[in-house]
């Protein structure tokens, strides 16, 4: 799995550490109120909506404020030590309150809680249940079991968990964007990550099930949906009532007919797996978005050899050469990691030149961040001072600042389709969008009627590092 949990970014799309509250609860309908927060990746955001949809059927209701809650829950991520760190000064927060409010339940979600559960539970008595990514059906009997004063935990991985037939809550939705979850778990051993170790081998969910999931969600509003998966273009999913197999490519098209007026987006892409069938896929539906984010991590070959990327700086750019052929309009983000093992001043220039050619519209950046249990962590040294690591990230997010800037001048004058996901933070006579390109568009609501997940033509006229600015126009 690509990491999307940031140190330093250009285009803002995280929402690292925020509460969930869907909707005003009913207190007849619900008896008890949960409180969830989740940490890094996509894929936690999507689980929790899982999460939130089985704690409804057992009579649990959303509230914005953990004080209030009888079950409080953090869904956690393993990438980097900050993200740990982050928690469990969190999981801190909670126990106070939780010594003023003694029936209240505190769990560990997510990778966090398979990699910790022993020293969450026993050692810093912080949590009282302990939930791995594909135990959360037992959700309901580990909150009983905990009720009944044990300590609670199921981290076992699972070969064929997808929680297909679960209707996810769409939590703090917007009503116009949502993720669909198409797969889970990685078979790619990349010596940095822990994600094969917290999440299991890949699997990946039935194309029946993800494509009535699509057609639920623009039944009911919304206009753009993000399939996720660790790495979406291994989906591989056989069809037993015909045999046939659907790639990533034939779901991306199947998704796509379900209504023109429904964009796709994906996350996220192993740069060895994006075939041209999905590129190709891409360019024949308006209604895909041209966009992909292409994780490169290092730009060193020697470097990428390590980290077991399986590709080389030279196959990267022929990637990046063969999508801007195919659709020469595709916008290309990427994960960038300053400091790995052994790491020198030459390797370090490589990936400053590899961003440069690819010409990222933005990146996500941070330094390397050894993490136990890692093949990095058995057989590497970690032996980049910080003080080196901290100096190379800065020129990494140098360069991406200027690429993002360069990139956005060059769309002034430039007319874009843009779906409307609400008004802009700043000003509420602003609409705020994207467009295919997943740039962020901010343009006067002027005395247009129009609505969230309506489709505007917005003309560029100027720019900022992260945002393009411009005018609605009729054509």
């Amino acid at each position: 799995m690509e990491i999307l949990e940031i140190q330093e970014k250009v285009h803002d799309e995280s929402k690292q550490g925020e509460a969930f509250s869907p909707f005003k609860v009913d207190p007849n309908l619900y008896k008890k109120r949960f409180y969830i927060e989740s940490y890094g990746c996509a894929m936690n955001f999507s689980d929790s909506e899982i999460v939130a949809s089985i704690l409804n059927t057992e009579g649990f209701g959303a509230t914005k404020r953990f004080e209030e809650a009888d079950l409080v829950l953090l869904n956690t991520c393993s990438i980097r030590e900050k993200a740990e760190q982050t928690v469990r000064k969190r999981l801190t927060e909670f126990r106070k309150t939780k010594n003023k409010k003694p029936g209240m339940l505190i769990g560990v979600l997510g990778c966090m809680a398979e990699r910790l559960k022993t020293k969450l539970l026993e050692e810093e008595k912080l949590v009282d249940l302990v939930v791995g990514p594909d135990a959360y059906r037992s959700l309901p009997s580990l909150i009983e079991e905990t009720d009944g004063g044990q300590k609670s935990v199921n981290v076992l991985l699972s070969r064929d968990e997808t929680y297909a037939d679960i209707s996810p809550v769409r939590l703090n939705s917007n009503g116009i964007c949502a993720f669909i979850s198409i797969m889970r778990g990685c078979n790619n051993m990349c010596s940095f990550c822990v994600v094969p170790f917290t999440r299991g081998r890949e699997r990946s969910r039935d194309a029946h099930s993800i494509i009535a999931e699509a057609n639920d969600l623009y039944n009911r509003g919304f206009r753009e949906v993000t399939l996720l998966g660790q790495n979406v273009d291994s989906y591989n999913w056989i069809d037993e009532s015909n045999g046939e197999t659907i790639t990533f490519a034939k779901l991306l098209e199947k998704v796509a007919k379900v209504s023109p007026d429904m964009r796709i987006r994906f996350s996220t892409s192993h740069p060895k797996d994006i075939t041209d069938e999905v590129l190709y896929t891409m360019a024949k539906y308006e209604n895909i978005c041209k966009y992909i984010h292409l994780p490169v991590q290092s730009g060193s070959s020697r470097i990428l050899q390590l980290m077991n990327r399986t590709y080389s700086r030279e196959w990267y750019i022929a990637k990046v050469d063969r999508i801007k052929e195919i659709m020469p309009d595709c916008s290309i983000s990427a994960d960038i990691i300053a400091g790995f093992c052994t790491e020198t001043e030459e390797d370090h220039q490589d990936t400053l030149s590899i961003m440069e050619y690819s010409k990222y519209d933005y990146s996500y950046m941070f330094f390397y961040s050894e993490r136990p249990g890692t093949l990095a962590e058995k057989r590497y040294k970690d032996d980049i001072p910080e003080e080196t690591k901290r100096r190379r990230l800065q020129e990494i997010i140098e360069v991406q600042n200027r690429l993002s800037k360069e990139s956005n001048l060059l769309d002034i004058d430039k007319t874009f389709k843009v779906l409307i996901e609400g008004e802009s933070k700043k000003n509420n006579k602003d609409w705020k969008g994207r467009n295919s390109q997943n740039k962020v568009l901010i343009f006067p609501k002027e005395n247009y009627s129009l609505n969230a997940g309506d489709y505007v033509m917005v003309k560029v006229d100027e720019c900022t590092q992260g945002t393009l600015l411009g005018k609605i126009v009729n054509e």
